[in-house]
C-alpha cells in the first residue's frame, strides 16, 4: 500500500512532510489494540505553520488547503507509527477544529480539505466518520487542527 500511495502523492504534486515533533506532554500516536490514535495536527506548507482565523482573513479555499496539510501530516505520523503504510485497514474517524470566527459556518468545507485526501490516497478505506468544529483558538494560532483514529492489521 505505501508504494501505490507515494505513487498517488507524486500523482497529486504532494509529498509527505517529516513527522512533526510534539509540541507539549503527549505523543504521537498510541496503538488502543487495533486502533492507532494520531493526535491532533498542525498545518505546515512548505514548513510554515498555516495560523490565522476563517471568517477573519483566512478564506475557504486557505483554509481547505491547510486541512489537507493536516492529512498529510496525519498520514505522516501514521507511516512514522507503523513503519509504513501497509497495516491500515481503513481510516475511521477524523476531527478537525476550525480556527473560525462566530459567524463562520463553512467548517465542514474546510474539513474536506483532509477528508477527500483520505480517499484520494486510501480509496474506499479512507471514507470516514468525521466531526468538524469552529474554535475559538488554536495552538499557535493554527488555522486547523486534525486528528484521527485509524483501523490497523495486527501484526
Amino acid at each position: 500500500m505505501t508504494d501505490r500511495i507515494d505513487r498517488k502523492l507524486a500523482d497529486l504534486g504532494l509529498t509527505l512532510p517529516a513527522p512533526a515533533a510534539p509540541v507539549a506532554s503527549y505523543v504521537p500516536a498510541v496503538d488502543a489494540h487495533g486502533l492507532l490514535h494520531i493526535s491532533g495536527q498542525l498545518p505546515f506548507i512548505d514548513g510554515t505553520l498555516v495560523t490565522g482565523r476563517l471568517g477573519d482573513g483566512v478564506d475557504l479555499e486557505a483554509g481547505q488547503k491547510a486541512a489537507q496539510a493536516c492529512g498529510l501530516m496525519l498520514v505522516a505520523q501514521i507511516k512514522a507509527a507503523l513503519g509504513g503504510l501497509h497495516r491500515v485497514e481503513r481510516i475511521v474517524k477524523l476531527g478537525v477544529f476550525v480556527n473560525s470566527t462566530a459567524d463562520f459556518t463553512d467548517q465542514p468545507k474546510v474539513a474536506n480539505g483532509a477528508s477527500d485526501l483520505m480517499v484520494e490516497l486510501f480509496g474506499e478505506a479512507g471514507k470516514h466518520a468525521r466531526s468538524a468544529v469552529g474554535v475559538s483558538a488554536l495552538p499557535l494560532g493554527a488555522a486547523v487542527e486534525v486528528d484521527a483514529i485509524v483501523q490497523i492489521s495486527t501484526l
